[in-house]
């Protein structure tokens, strides 16, 4: 069998390890438009702050590609499939495939500003290349404009923090982390990030460029040195869609939903192509419905389902939910699942604890601050626990196995 995979993200290595536990000997070939083996996106913002470098970012060690016996295409950019011929197209030349997956991410979204051509020094923040990019133009007399105030453009805050003089936020919406935070949780954020020095416009958005400044739709005028867009990103789904593949999905309100369409087993509608990661829908089970989940967790899962798939190995269904863990400048969250339902607040020890259940059902929590053991109450989202049959007065406090009953507790270890 002759497997190709078109990028090189998380859902490659997951597609690929799961390959070679079903067949030894089949040719693996990965091409990728980037210049550096796997690495772990969420690093960036890591290496920018000077907490890491690149020889440790790598998602596998150094011989993965080798002792996986992979070719590995480094800027090699796919530009065509054929999915009657079964070939893809790089560099003008043709490779032949049994087996295709296609991993192609998302691309950073840039509004179309009047003004942007001029500046000069302007990046967004998704790739390593954008952060070896933006180290080169740091400094204690820079100043920082960054359009965006979701997770990205947090993290991108805080890679900057301390390596430039001054680090100023603007976003449209009315709080930082719109997509993951309620109005309180969002509040808690910005006033840390707030005591470091950082400044919110919010509400707001850019009018116009200048070489050096932008001029918000308010008539502020904020001068930068450099400029980072980061306002959400769109799955790359051209390749597909050019071979004649399904790359959206109808909704109520007559707006598709864009990403590649995959079944179960993340086979797309062209015959014997398959996709994961950023790029395709995933079935959300908080909300009961398919959408974008650009997630390092879910990539991998995906990739590993798809390269089972690909390779004659068993699959099963796996249910989706957006969950996320990090922190800003020693500020610890997570947060996971969709806020519907009714709120339920719990803070404790200087923590804000918020979880949201409906029909019974735990949908969705966020966290700031110490709180061990989500994973739990992650569990309990993914397989729709009734809260009535767990002790939630005491799950809210700590999570514990035993909050959840001795039946729950004997099904996940299996005894």
């Amino acid at each position: 069998m002759k497997y190709i995979i078109i990028g090189n993200g998380v859902s490659s290595v997951g597609a690929i390890e799961a390959i070679r536990k079903n067949d030894k000997t089949g040719s693996i070939t990965v091409f990728t438009d980037e210049k550096f083996p796997c690495y772990g996106r969420p690093l960036i913002s890591y290496y920018l702050e000077g907490k890491t470098s690149t020889d440790k970012m790598s998602y596998r060690g150094g011989n993965f590609y080798k002792d996986n016996n992979v070719t590995l295409k480094l800027g090699a950019a796919i530009t065509k499939i054929d999915p009657t011929s079964k070939t893809v197209t790089a560099g003008g030349k043709e490779y032949a495939y049994g087996k295709l997956l296609v991993a192609t991410g998302s691309s950073p979204f840039v509004p179309p500003t009047p003004g942007y051509d001029r500046v000069k020094n302007k990046f967004t923040f998704i790739r390593l290349s954008d952060a070896l990019a933006i180290e080169k133009h740091v400094g204690a007399d820079k100043r920082a404009l960054i359009i965006g105030a979701g997770l990205t453009g947090l993290k991108c805050a805080e890679g900057l923090y301390g390596r430039v003089g001054k680090i100023t936020v603007v976003d449209m919406a009315d709080r930082v982390l719109p997509a993951v935070t309620d109005s309180d949780a969002s509040g808690i954020v910005r006033a840390h990030l707030e005591s470091k020095g950082m400044e919110f416009f919010l509400s707001d958005s850019v009018a116009e460029y200048e070489e050096n400044a932008a001029v918000l739709k308010s008539g502020r005028r904020i001068e930068f040195d450099i400029l980072i867009t980061s306002v959400g990103v769109r799955p790359n789904v051209s390749l597909v869609a050019d071979a004649g593949g399904a790359v959206e999905i109808p909704t109520e309100t007559g707006r598709p939903i864009r990403g590649i369409v995959v079944d179960e087993t993340q086979l797309t509608t062209l015959p014997d192509v398959y996709a994961a990661g950023d790029c395709t829908l995933s079935y959300d089970v908080t909300v009961g419905c398919a959408r974008m989940l650009a997630l390092q967790p879910n990539a991998y899962l995906q990739g590993e389902t798809a390269g089972n798939a690909m390779s004659g190995g068993v699959t099963f269904r796996r249910d989706y939910l957006p969950v996320n863990a990090g922190g800003f400048l020693g500020l610890h969250m997570i947060t996971a699942g969709s806020y519907v339902g009714d709120a339920i607040t719990a803070n404790a020890d200087g923590a804000f604890r918020r979880f949201f259940v409906k029909d019974d059902r735990l949908t969705g929590f966020i966290l700031i601050g110490g709180y061990d053991r989500a994973g739990i109450l992650t569990d309990m989202i993914r397989k729709r626990t009734p809260v009535s049959n767990v002790d939630f007065e005491e799950m809210i406090k700590q999570p514990a196995l035993g909050a959840l009953g001795m039946d729950y507790v004997r099904a996940v270890l299996g005894k």
